[in-house]
């Protein structure tokens, strides 16, 4: 949601340690970096100091998407199913890899049994 200061609201959930651990959540927010598809964020969860957040492919429909930075340190592949199938799961890793980022360290979030 776009904020009173023109900067969009970012909130990130997750389960701390256990599949079924408490829920934990970190709020941020973002900005664009003049990209005229808003594909290109800046994002800051502490404080003044905010990182690239770029969305570097995605599905015609937004079913996943892939989200990196330049440097190539970070990666998150992005799914709106919970498990995807494995050979999804297995695409979108060559996906990034095709993109030189180094998916060895790539690590699963676990999930509740569907």
């Amino acid at each position: 949601a776009t904020r009173p200061d023109g900067l969009t609201s970012v909130v990130n959930t997750c389960r701390k340690g256990a599949v079924n651990g408490p829920v934990q959540v970190a709020r941020g927010r973002a900005r664009r970096t003049g990209d005229a598809l808003n594909a290109k964020l800046q994002v800051s969860f502490f404080g003044p100091f905010f990182g690239d957040y770029w969305v570097m492919d995605h599905a015609d429909d937004y079913g996943w998407s892939i989200v990196g930075e330049p440097s190539g340190r970070y990666l998150w592949i992005l799914t709106r199913t919970a498990v995807p199938p494995d050979a999804e799961r297995a695409a979108l890793v060559q996906r990034a890899r095709d993109m030189g980022y180094d998916t060895s360290l790539l690590r699963f979030t676990k999930q509740p049994p569907v």
